[in-house]
């Protein structure tokens, strides 16, 4: 008799100490797949069974009472549905994946495709993806077109990383490669020479430059504008001139010079010019024009040999 009564209180005692599962009807999935254990506290031997993939990050899964029942009976679960209103809700948290990162990828990619490390990206219309919270997501780009002249490109992203399925998109935009030239640090006048503190090197759009351009700030001091430039925009040798020694209208001196004689005059200069430059010039006296060239300040040299120029009588 007390043998009997022991192994009924061993008895109750397992009974009291295996408790019944429970449903989760909330669940933050925080892997890539759905395991029993996602769907029950509790849930036995079989709690880490893997029942099946999860939603994607910001996604969600409802497991309604039917298929909750069928899933305990399988798996020895002990649990039963209360009603046919028993659900479960399973969730996957997301957030976007940074815009920078994607960034980057296209441009290792473009750089190695040719383009300059500096250069502009414009990813029009791209929505960044969700990826999971835990993740750690590695974008690469492959399949690269890229369009130099047309400064456009297409792209395969993929989406890698732990606690996650990868993801396979693709992204296309715009392109401008960039140079680094010297700019205006300020606003130039029309007739400014150059300084140093006029001119400084940045970075420019290739698809901003029309025409040649000054290559290296030393080469731009001294010279003088043609026109207003604006600041930050690139200097264009055909904008610039060396700066004038004459201007038109201006009583110049004018020196003849040849072996054994030097002789000098005063004469008027019919336009501007600057050191080396040659202009005409009319001799008030002799009402000749002639051709000299611009030595300095208000100084012109004509040629020995040289000859009156023709001027139409306009």
């Amino acid at each position: 008799m007390r043998t009997l009564s022991c192994a009924l209180l061993a008895l109750c005692l397992t009974g009291l100490s295996a408790e019944a599962a429970t449903l989760r009807t909330t669940t933050t999935l925080r892997a890539p797949v759905v395991r029993l254990s996602d769907l029950f506290d509790n849930a036995g031997a079989n709690a880490d069974r893997v029942l099946g993939p999860g939603p994607g990050a910001g996604g969600r899964i409802v497991v309604e009472s039917a298929q909750l029942g069928a899933i305990a009976r399988q798996f020895g679960v002990d649990w039963r549905p209360a009603s046919s209103a028993d659900r479960s809700v399973l969730e996957r948290l997301g957030r976007p994946l940074r815009r920078d990162d994607v960034l980057a990828a296209v441009r290792d990619a473009l750089v190695a495709g040719g383009a300059s490390r500096d250069c502009d990206i414009d990813l029009a219309g791209f929505t960044p993806p969700l990826v999971p919270f835990e993740a750690d997501p590695r974008p690469v780009v492959s399949e690269l077109d890229y369009d130099a002249t047309a400064g456009r490109f297409s792209a395969a992203l993929s989406i890698t990383g732990d606690a996650m399925e990868p993801l396979h998109l693709r992204v296309t935009g715009r392109v401008d490669d960039t140079v680094e030239l010297p700019v205006a640090s300020t606003r130039l006048l029309a007739g400014s020479v150059l300084r140093a503190d006029d001119v400084r090197m940045a970075r420019v759009r290739t698809t901003t430059i029309r025409g040649e351009v000054m290559r290296r700030t030393g080469d731009a001091i001294g010279l003088q504008t043609k026109r207003q430039i604006m600041p930050g925009q690139p200097l264009l040798s055909g904008e610039l001139m060396r700066p004038s020694m004459v201007v038109k209208g201006a009583t110049v001196q004018m020196v003849l010079d040849s072996p054994g004689i030097a002789v000098s005059a005063q004469g008027q200069a019919m336009e501007a010019g600057a050191i080396g430059e040659r202009i005409r010039v009319l001799n008030p006296v002799s009402r000749a024009v002639v051709e000299a060239e611009v030595i300095g300040p208000d100084r012109v040299r004509v040629a020995p040999n040289g000859s009156p120029v023709k001027v139409s009588a306009r």
